[in-house]
């Protein structure tokens, strides 16, 4: 029986990881082409309240400003991406594609008049459906993810604040991304992963109890 979980395991691993690799290979890839051709995609952005800014909603995650940018932005892509897809593999591609669809038109409704770029909207969705999913549930594996997702990105809870985010950094995606990441923690909270019930087997019922024996 060993050989064979091993297997199940490496089908899990092997399917959690394609997402990750895919989305960011085209983010990096994107950013290449971008800096080979030396063409400005900022254009490409959000750019709140205006109808060609909706396509923002769509491809702003693919878009970075700069090499740090992108750095920043690629690993917790792929770290928190890997994770929903490893842990809520049930449901995983739909709250995906919720998280970035809504968190991108929650930009898109609350975004300063600017170009807003990046894939940190998503980044924080991730983080914040990840610790409130394990939490929601009660369940001691993803409760334990929840705990790592607070060591390893609970300062950026801070970037959803203007005032203490630096200027130039997009807070209304990350507070959009936040805000879509809990409402679906709470949404899809009786979907996918659960904490198993206990059950206890019934006591046959005894009609001569060995008490009432003579």
């Amino acid at each position: 029986m060993q050989p064979k979980t091993e297997n199940i395991e490496k089908i899990r691993v092997k399917n959690a990881v394609f997402y990750p690799i895919v989305l960011c290979s085209m983010v990096i890839l994107i950013f290449i082409l971008e800096k080979i051709t030396k063409s400005d995609l900022s254009h490409y952005g959000t750019d709140p309240r205006t109808v060609k800014g909706l396509l923002g909603i769509i491809t702003t995650p693919f878009i970075h400003s700069n090499f740090e940018h992108l750095f920043g932005n690629v690993i917790p892509l792929f770290v928190l991406t890997f994770a929903l897809f490893y842990f809520y593999r049930g449901i995983a591609l739909i709250s995906f594609a919720l998280m970035w669809l809504c968190s991108g038109l929650l930009l898109w409704l609350i975004g300063r008049d600017s170009y807003h770029v990046g894939a940190s909207g998503i980044i924080y969705a991730l983080v914040f459906f990840l610790f409130f999913s394990g939490i929601f549930r009660h369940h001691i594996p993803l409760i334990a993810i929840s705990a790592i997702v607070v060591f390893l990105y609970g300062s950026f809870v801070w970037g959803i604040f203007p005032r203490i985010t630096n200027p130039e950094i997009s807070w209304e995606g990350h507070l959009s991304g936040a805000f879509t990441g809990i409402v679906f923690a709470v949404i899809l909270r009786e979907y996918g992963p659960k904490k198993a019930e206990e059950t206890w087997d019934d006591e046959p019922d005894d009609d001569n109890p060995y008490w009432m024996e003579k």
